[in-house]
């Protein structure tokens, strides 16, 4: 995954070359950081991010920060921020974080309010396949009370994270596909519903067809917003789908499908018929 290497100051004249900083690992190894005198809580996040392809994915996250009276949680060189992980929270397997630090503000005399985004480029590789499904939550802060940070004294720089403050799960994305045939149709007549379903690939950063699911054919009557499913239809090898259903009355049809753990579901664009 991809790790942030420097963080900016608000004057862009702090470049922690020398203590490169990652948002969402361990403190540094060179030295012994203290532990602050911070926690988290609040944290929200949505329940789950879709992922397909292209340049870049975000999505928003907001916590609260509580801190003692020592800490200098205001000061410039203060830096917090929230981030995903896979295993344990000292050593992870895997993370996701956001291109930079959240914003926080002072909301009262002890405590902080503080929003940022994870930011995901699919395009870039921060993704493969097995990177779908949950994920836990974790949220840090980095004091760095005034350090040069060419050369820093660690044993001055505060350091505080917590682990398993929510789940959120990376779901790959799917696009759906209907078409309904002949239009219009004489009643009592078939209409042949076709339509293809297709899943990202975080590897290779397109769209293949997705074989063998269990997709939902609907129908709503002309002027009506209830859908009821008229059968299930699995896709074949490429994808595709197609079903026949006799024409009754007027209305539109589209294909659902719900998705998995590691997979967004997706509801296809509706295609109306008129019968005669």
């Amino acid at each position: 995954m991809r790790i942030r290497a420097t963080v900016a100051a608000v004057t862009g004249a702090l470049a922690l070359s020398a203590f490169a900083v990652p948002a969402a690992h361990a403190a540094p190894a060179a030295g012994t950081p203290y532990t602050m005198d911070v926690s988290f809580s609040k944290l929200k996040i949505v329940s789950s991010i879709k992922v397909g392809t292209g340049p870049k994915v975000s999505t928003r996250y907001s916590y609260t920060l509580t801190y003692d009276a020592n800490v200098k949680a205001t000061a410039r060189d203060f830096y917090s921020d929230a981030y995903l992980y896979r295993g344990s929270l000292d050593d992870p397997t895997a993370t996701v974080e956001g291109d930079d630090f959240a914003t926080c503000k002072k909301a009262t005399a002890t405590t902080l309010n503080c929003t940022g985004t994870v930011d995901i480029r699919p395009a870039d590789g921060d993704l493969t396949a097995s990177d779908a499904g949950k994920w836990s939550v974790a949220a840090e802060a980095y004091a760095f009370n005034g350090q040069n940070p060419s050369k820093p004294d660690y044993g001055k720089i505060g350091f505080k994270d917590q682990g398993g403050m929510a789940t959120t799960s990376l779901l790959r994305s799917t696009k759906l596909t209907t078409d309904a045939a002949p239009e219009p149709v004489r009643k009592g007549r078939a209409i042949t519903v076709t339509g293809a379903l297709t899943l990202a690939s975080w590897n290779y950063d397109k769209y293949y067809a997705y074989s063998a699911q269990s997709v939902q054919l609907q129908f709503a009557k002309k002027g009506s917003s209830a859908w009821s499913t008229v059968k299930t239809v699995k896709t074949d090898t490429k994808g595709n789908l197609k079903a026949t259903v006799t024409a009754t009355v007027d209305g539109s049809f589209r294909y659902v499908y719900a998705g998995t753990s590691q997979t967004a579901g997706v509801t296809a664009s509706a295609d109306a018929v008129d019968v005669r």
